[in-house]
C-alpha cells in the first residue's frame, strides 16, 4: 500500500523486500519475548546495512526509543484505530456465553476484557489474521480480539462482529498508523507526499505516555490522541493485568503558537506524570524501556 502511494505520487517504482522477524516467526507470548522491538529489529537492521531503502512498521509495533542511524520519515493518514471483536455467528462481547473462550496476545486486551467481563477465559494466542480467525472457525475459540485497521487492510472487515469504542476501550499507543523509516540523511523527499501532520502529533503524542512512563509495548496501556480544531486531545489508561482496577487520565493543549511535536511530547509526558503520582507503577508491570 505505501509502495504504490509513493509510486502515484512520485513515479519512483519500489521494489518489496519480504523480511520475517522475531515477532513473525516465534508462538511464545509478546510478553515472554520481550514485546518492544520484536516486529521491528530485522528490519532495522536491514536498513542499516543497506539491504533496503525505507522500512513499514505498524506504528504499535515500534520501540519509542530513537535508532542510532535511522528517522521516521513519513507516517501515513491513521485508519481506523479501535479493536473488534470477531465471533462466530456475530455475537457481541455482552452477549458471549459465560465462561467464553475469548483469544488475545496483547495483556492490554486482556485485562480490557477481564474489566467488562470477569467470567471469560482469555487464551494467550500468536500467528496471522488467518491464523486468529480460523481458530474462531473452528470453534476453538467463541471469539478474537484484533485491530480494525489489520483486517481493513487485508479486505476482511466484515468480519468483526463488535467494534469498541475508543472512550471506553483505548488502544495500543500509535495503533491503526504505519510508520516509514529511513537511513538519517538519505534523501527521504518522496516520502512528503505520504505524511500526514495530524496523524504524526496525535502518535506521537501517544507514544510520548509510553516513553515517559519507560513501558514496553506489551505493557497494559491503552492511549489515544485526537485533534479538535486546535485542541490536541490525549487520554490514557494503565490497567490491573487482571482486569479488576484501571487508572486514566485526560488532558488537552492548545496547537497555537508552540511546535506540534513539542506539544505532543510535553502532553504525553503530562499525562504520563499525572499517571505515576496516582499509582501507575503500582497497578500493572509496565515492562522496562520502550
Amino acid at each position: 500500500m505505501v509502495a504504490e502511494q509513493i509510486t502515484a505520487a512520485t513515479g519512483v517504482p519500489i521494489e518489496l523486500v519480504i523480511i520475517k522477524t522475531e515477532g513473525d516467526t516465534s508462538r511464545e507470548s509478546l510478553a515472554s519475548l520481550g514485546g518492544t522491538g520484536v516486529f521491528a529489529s530485522a528490519l532495522r537492521e536491514a536498513l542499516v546495512r543497506g539491504e533496503v531503502d525505507l522500512i513499514v512498521h505498524s506504528l504499535k509495533d515500534l520501540p519509542t526509543a530513537a535508532y542510532p542511524g535511522l528517522v521516521i520519515g513519513g507516517v501515513p493518514e491513521r485508519e481506523d484505530a479501535r479493536d473488534v471483536l470477531c465471533t462466530a455467528g456475530g455475537v457481541s462481547l455482552a452477549d458471549l456465553p459465560e465462561g467464553a473462550r475469548v483469544g488475545t496476545g496483547s495483556p492490554r486486551r486482556r485485562a480490557q476484557l477481564l474489566s467488562l467481563r470477569p467470567d471469560l477465559e482469555v487464551v494467550d494466542i500468536r500467528g496471522n489474521v488467518d491464523t486468529r480467525l480460523r481458530s474462531v472457525e473452528r470453534g476453538d475459540l467463541h471469539g478474537v480480539v484484533l485491530a480494525a485497521a489489520g483486517l481493513e487492510r487485508l479486505g476482511r472487515l466484515a468480519e468483526a462482529s463488535e467494534f469498541f469504542d475508543l472512550e471506553l476501550w483505548p488502544t495500543a499507543p500509535g495503533q491503526g498508523a504505519l510508520a516509514i523509516e529511513a537511513r538519517e540523511g538519505d534523501d527521504i523527499t518522496e516520502l512528503l507526499s505520504i505524511e500526514h501532520g495530524q496523524t504524526r502529533t496525535a502518535v506521537r503524542a501517544e507514544r510520548s505516555v509510553l516513553a515517559t512512563l519507560e513501558a514496553g509495548c506489551a505493557a497494559p496501556i491503552g492511549a489515544h490522541a485526537t485533534i479538535d480544531g486546535d485542541l490536541l486531545v490525549l487520554t490514557a489508561v494503565v490497567y490491573d493485568p487482571s482486569g479488576d482496577a484501571e487508572l486514566g487520565c485526560t488532558r488537552q493543549a492548545s496547537l497555537t503558537g508552540i511546535d506540534d511535536d513539542v506539544l505532543a511530547e510535553a502532553l504525553g509526558a503530562a499525562v504520563a506524570a499525572q499517571l505515576l503520582e496516582d499509582g501507575a507503577a503500582e497497578l500493572a508491570p509496565l515492562g522496562g524501556a520502550a
